[in-house]
């Protein structure tokens, strides 16, 4: 079995699920898992929903852009009205609209997670019936039945024994499954969801437990880049990349593939493609075991709105380990991804990236116990195989708060 995954702006609209067609014919239909994330900015849409929702505490009138958006992807698709499609989006959105009525929680997390999450339930329904009306049969999955994990909402951590055990029990290797990206379900049948970008984690988890041949991840770029064109110039097509490098590149931020969807599938060496939903023929970048890189080339990748954070003891003494592991307890507590490190006798500097909105309750417990000075909206910049005119070119014209250098990498702070 192989398993395909496309994301949100391959099935952002009529064209693009009519296009995903495409990609299948050319492909094969048969013996394959298709992961399919929500639909456009659909996710986005939704936390704006979510915002609404608690700040209200009744069904907010964000949520009739989300279905507005979808019932013109279906009218571009169906031509009649009376398509089965129809009740169930509507289905959908009636159960979304019942959560938002009768939910007690003011959970952040928790409530997040119950609605974003029909951003693919609906995404899945709409390609799937879509397809049974092209006489293409699925079998639609719930990825909630299958996924288990614990009830970490909005960043859920995989009961792998579980999960295994019910995909196994459930996909049937020759049929064509659709399935979502992103959401799984707790010990208790909550909605969790796995991080942003967890769609290619899914695929992952899938071909995992399937034994799968490969993973495509359907892109609207030509493969795994150098760089993320829209910040860089001349980005190049990187053709090969071994699972190590591929790792490295997903930790230190590569948009491209999620960081942890290369753990699974370099546990049992299966080979993961990059390739372009507009040019299908086309070989993409292969992610596998063997050589590093190739074309070896510097690679660089940027993540902005980081949070610079410097501390020194209050009083002068050495930053030793049980200052630093109430740190990282700190960073831990408050959801804090650590970007980048660098400390000296007395002081201690991380980049971190503010992911869940916890800084301002971070900074007031860790000036308890030291000095804290932070800045904020500052870009962390990665360059992997590293040149000094690679550095020379990333440093003009930016002010460089931070800087540090390994053996194949260099890592930069700046303002701008």
């Amino acid at each position: 079995m192989k398993v395909f995954k496309f994301g949100g702006a391959s099935v952002k609209d009529a064209d693009g699920v009519k296009n995903l067609i495409k990609v299948l014919n050319e492909t094969g239909n048969n013996n394959k898992l298709i992961v399919v994330s929500a639909m456009g900015k659909t996710t986005n849409a939704l936390e704006v929903v979510v915002k609404d929702y608690l700040e209200s505490a009744k069904v907010p009138d964000s949520l009739e852009i989300v279905k507005d958006y979808h019932r013109n992807i279906i009218e571009g698709l169906f031509h009649s009205d009376q398509a089965p499609v129809w009740f169930r989006i509507e289905t959908l959105f009636t159960e979304l609209e019942n959560f938002l009525e009768h939910n007690k929680s003011t959970q952040y997390d928790f409530v997040y997670d119950q609605i974003v999450s029909y951003g693919e339930l609906i995404s899945t329904t709409i390609v799937s019936e879509y397809l049974n009306f092209q006489n293409i049969p699925t079998n639609w999955l719930d990825a909630r039945d299958l996924i288990k994990t614990d009830n970490t909402y909005r960043d859920a951590q995989v009961d792998w024994n579980s999960t295994q055990e019910r995909i196994q029990a459930t996909v049937d290797p020759k049929k064509l499954n659709i399935i979502q990206g992103f959401i799984a379900s707790d010990p208790n049948n909550f909605t969790t969801t796995l991080g942003r970008e967890g769609s290619d984690y899914s695929a992952a988890i899938m071909a995992y437990c399937l034994n799968a041949e490969n993973v495509t991840i359907w892109k609207d770029v030509p493969g795994v880049l150098n760089a993320d064109p829209r910040f860089f110039s001349k980005a190049q097509l990187l053709n090969k990349i071994s699972y190590e490098e591929a790792i490295e590149l997903a930790f230190y931020g590569a948009s491209v593939i999620h960081p942890k969807t290369l753990q699974p599938l370099q546990r049992k060496e299966i080979p993961l493609f990059v390739r372009s939903f507009l040019n299908p023929s086309e070989e993409g970048t292969a992610v596998s075991k063997g050589k590093t890189i190739h074309p070896e080339i510097p690679c660089f990748i940027v993540k902005k709105d980081q949070v610079l954070i410097s501390l020194s003891s209050l009083d002068f003494s050495f930053m030793v380990e049980e200052n630093i592991s109430e740190i990282f307890r700190l960073f831990h507590q408050y959801q804090m991804k650590v970007d980048l490190i660098q400390n000296s006798a007395i002081s201690f500097r991380v980049c971190v990236d503010n992911r869940f909105n916890h800084l301002e309750d971070l900074i007031q417990h860790l000036k308890a116990r030291f000095k804290v000075s932070y800045k904020t909206g500052v870009s962390l910049y990665t360059i992997r195989h590293f040149s000094q005119q690679a550095i020379d070119e990333l440093e003009k014209d930016k002010n460089v708060l931070l800087k540090q250098l390994t053996q194949n990498t260099v890592q930069l702070v700046t303002e701008n």
